[in-house]
């Protein structure tokens, strides 16, 4: 029951992510986003989540991991509360960045709640397994919830929903969950905000560039504010005698490898999601809930990849599914990019969208073990903030790459395609492009499968960058084996 209660909240977390993804469309119409600018509903929620990890996770470790859980779950259910009554754009981001608030309160302190409460061996491989499957599938599900929430009712649901969760799982906590030892020390607000702001900088940075080029001044000048802002926080953090990122966990190889690849991996999966969904939804005219249902076989994959790897890690160690699923993830990516307006669900999406997922299932167990492997009790908080931290900060700065290429892509194939289609427009399909800007399909098509396809291609090179830094970076030792083993003799 307990993990069935870390879970929930882990699922609720994730996959809000997602589930506000395929609605995408609609909130796009509702409340006025360009294509470009609709990217910070997802960042505004990613960004916070992953700038304030860290500080959640700490402060789980010094005023009681229970107790904070409950806080930051009914925060998050509030905040999703305000979110589904927005009337514009900005309130709707708010909303979503107090969201993000909440979920980095109650997710990394989930995560250290797995470590304290199930002790080291089979067990905990085993809950860990379950965590990194929703984690990982949560995604997945998220969209055929959002998919039909959207349908059947309107997307402001996709947000209401999290209001009856949040509660249910805040009043299961005290009754299944034990309270956790409680550790001295302050907190590092400081650091937490330079984190986020000098991140929020950097993703604004990149999304500016898509929009308004790079050599824009509030484009350079976000860059320039962002890189003296993060290593303004990379001093504080050097100098604090307790600091929200632990610099020295970076020491060991194989947890800054693991961490490097986190960061990878989290803007590939957030990229298929993000370009997928408006892909299958414009292009192939999916209706939300057909969208949602085309995703689901990536959560089964995912669970399935999460269920081998668990099984198979005490054996042969994490490495070779890091390897292995990393490079399964890259050629998932890249067969993606041979879609185009012809393309067709089951032709071109849902192969590579399963050799991907399988992908992910492994590696999301292997780097969530390698991650917390060896770290002090009293450091567990602080050593899942991070990998989440990772996670969520990966995806931003990620997806925010990823739709600066995606813009690029999509201006230099406009430029061809706009003269192609006043040459055989009527003029009623003239006077309705002057007055909204707005090619009717085929060519629009042509020009969010030219971006998609670029987006994908990066997307490819971040997951072949993951892989190389697990076989040239982690390093297996026969005393993790060990560990993995409950401290048998290892098995190799």
């Amino acid at each position: 029951m307990a993990l069935l209660v870390i879970a929930s909240c882990q699922l609720m977390v994730v996959l809000d992510i997602t589930i506000v993804n395929i609605a995408l469309p609609d909130i796009q119409r509702s409340l006025g986003f360009s294509t470009t600018s609709l990217s910070w509903v997802v960042n505004a929620y990613t960004l916070t989540f992953g700038g304030l990890l860290l500080l959640g996770g700490r402060v789980g470790d010094i005023l009681g991991r229970r107790r904070v859980f409950v806080f930051g779950v009914l925060l998050f259910a509030l905040a999703s509360l305000l979110g589904g009554l927005s009337q514009n754009d900005w309130q709707l981001l708010a909303a979503r960045a107090l969201q993000g608030v909440g979920g980095a309160i109650a997710s990394p302190t989930s995560l250290a709640l797995i470590s304290t409460t199930f002790a080291e061996g089979p067990a905990r491989n085993r809950a860990f397994g379950v965590f990194a499957a929703v984690s990982a599938g949560g995604g997945a599900i998220g969209l055929l919830a959002g998919g039909m929430l959207v349908e059947w009712l309107d997307w402001r649901w996709v947000l209401f929903v999290n209001v009856p969760i949040g509660l249910l799982i805040a009043l299961a906590t005290p009754r299944w969950i034990r309270e956790s030892e409680r550790h001295a020390g302050h907190f590092d607000l400081l650091g937490a905000l330079t984190s986020t702001a000098g991140m929020v900088l950097l993703v604004y940075g990149f999304i500016r560039a898509a929009q308004d080029g790079w050599r824009d001044a509030l484009t350079l000048g976000a860059f320039g504010a962002a890189v003296v802002i993060l290593v303004t926080f990379v001093l504080i953090e050097r100098r604090s005698p307790q600091p929200i990122t632990p610099l020295h966990m970076f020491a060991d190889r194989n947890r800054a490898g693991t961490y490097g690849m986190m960061l990878s991996l989290a803007a590939a999966i957030f990229g298929m999601f993000f370009f997928l969904t408006l892909f299958v939804q414009n292009v192939l005219d999916f209706s939300p809930l057909q969208a949602g249902l085309a995703f689901l076989p990536v959560s089964a994959v995912i669970a399935v990849g999460a269920g081998l790897a668990s099984q198979l890690l005490p054996r042969y160690g994490p490495k070779p599914f890091m390897v292995l699923g990393a490079l399964l993830a890259a050629v998932g990516l890249a067969w993606l990019t041979l879609t185009d307006i012809h393309s067709t669900y089951a032709g071109s999406i849902l192969g590579p969208m399963l050799v991907f997922s399988l992908g992910m299932g492994m590696e999301f167990v292997s780097l969530t073990l390698m991650a917390l492997s060896d770290v002090a009790a009293h450091e567990t908080g602080a050593a899942s903030g991070l990998l989440n931290a990772t996670q969520q900060v990966g995806g931003s700065l990620g997806l925010s790459i990823l739709v600066t290429m995606f813009g690029t892509a999509s201006n230099n194939e406009a430029e061809r395609q706009i003269p192609a289609f006043l040459a055989q427009a009527t003029p009623v399909e003239r006077l309705r492009f002057e007055r909204t800007g707005q090619l009717p399909p085929p060519w629009a098509d042509e020009i969010l499968t030219s971006g998609v396809s670029a987006a994908f291609i990066t997307a490819a090179i971040f997951t072949a960058a993951a892989a190389v830094i697990a076989l040239l970076v982690i390093q297996v030792r026969p005393s993790d084996l060990e560990r993995l083993q409950g401290g048998g003799i290892p098995g190799v």
